[in-house]
């Protein structure tokens, strides 16, 4: 089957560590050898978050003095692309001796008038308390908002329109190789009247950047790989119940925080409406187990 696998940000750096190379190749190690058993036995399409990542460059291009303003978004998601795909492939070639890996550096075409770009929602960088987050706003010039019981910088995340690449990414899986490629969403991009096209302010979503993705490649099924075992009705209290079963119907029928199980969630409807495949909301150690409907939550028809 061709798999399209798409790593959470978590996946790479847990909530509350510090943002070390040597923890973050880590992890990726580690994701890598959830995912070896699907890349021997199928196309592999690995795509993956940034969101910690793009605010850690994003707060150190800030502080940099020798800059006369920091580095726009658009060039620090090409920057996490380059870091977390280069480690992937090292990972995946080590794991994998003589298989074929390649990371591509993508851009997302999203519309210049997206409503996103005047209510930022996506979550960038380290947590932090209220009083400091809202300090680092002030100093700044930042966005911020409660995520969970902690505080984080958000930016624009405008809807993904089209992989400006995907020619590109064909090309690679039809020679055969474990392609990584759209991190972080892809670098967002929007053509203007005269059909130039330039990088925008923006992140844009990784759960939905791998839907489309999922579709555009034909894949049979998307795999969102994040830090829960499933998707659970009434997340976070006592009547927290998973759901290891469920049409897109039944998903869209029920709310799921915006910030976080939200867009996979509706990521994995988006795939499966417009394909009939499958998709599987789960743990990354499962990704074997929910490749075969065993583990996590499995959304199809």
């Amino acid at each position: 089957m061709r798999v399209v696998a798409a790593l959470g940000g978590n996946a790479l750096l847990e909530r509350g560590e510090r943002p070390d190379s040597g923890i973050q190749q880590g992890h990726v190690a580690s994701a890598v050898a959830a995912l070896a058993p699907l890349a021997s036995d199928h196309e592999l399409i690995i795509t993956h978050g940034n969101g910690p990542q793009v605010g850690m460059l994003a707060m150190e291009s800030a502080r940099d003095p020798a800059l006369s303003r920091p580095y726009p978004f658009d060039v620090l998601g090409a920057q996490t692309q380059g870091m977390i795909g280069y480690w992937l492939v090292q990972a995946l070639q080590n794991a994998l001796p003589g298989r074929l890996a390649g990371c591509l550096v993508c851009r997302t075409l999203v519309s210049a008038d997206d409503p996103a770009f005047a209510d930022p929602v996506k979550f960038v960088g380290p947590v932090y308390d209220e009083a400091t987050a809202r300090q680092l706003a002030a100093e700044y010039d930042w966005q911020v908002r409660q995520d969970g019981d902690a505080w984080r910088r958000v930016v624009p995340s405008p809807e993904p329109v089209e992989l400006l690449d995907l020619p590109l990414i064909i090309e690679l899986l039809g020679a055969g190789a474990i392609v990584v490629c759209a991190g972080g969403g892809g670098v967002p991009v929007i053509t203007d009247a005269a059909g130039t096209m330039r990088g925008v302010e923006a992140v844009v979503d990784k759960d939905l950047t791998a839907a489309l993705l999922a579709r555009s490649v034909h894949a049979e099924v998307l795999l969102l790989l994040t830090d829960v075992e499933s998707v659970q009705e009434n997340f976070g209290t006592a009547r927290a119940r998973s759901i290891p079963l469920a049409t897109p119907g039944d998903l869209r029928a029920r709310p799921f925080p915006a910030g976080s199980m939200g867009p996979k969630v509706d990521a994995a409807c988006r795939f499966v409406e417009a394909t009939g495949g499958m998709a599987a909301i789960g743990r990354l150690d499962d990704a074997e187990a929910m490749l075969h409907r065993k583990a996590g939550t499995i959304v199809a028809r």
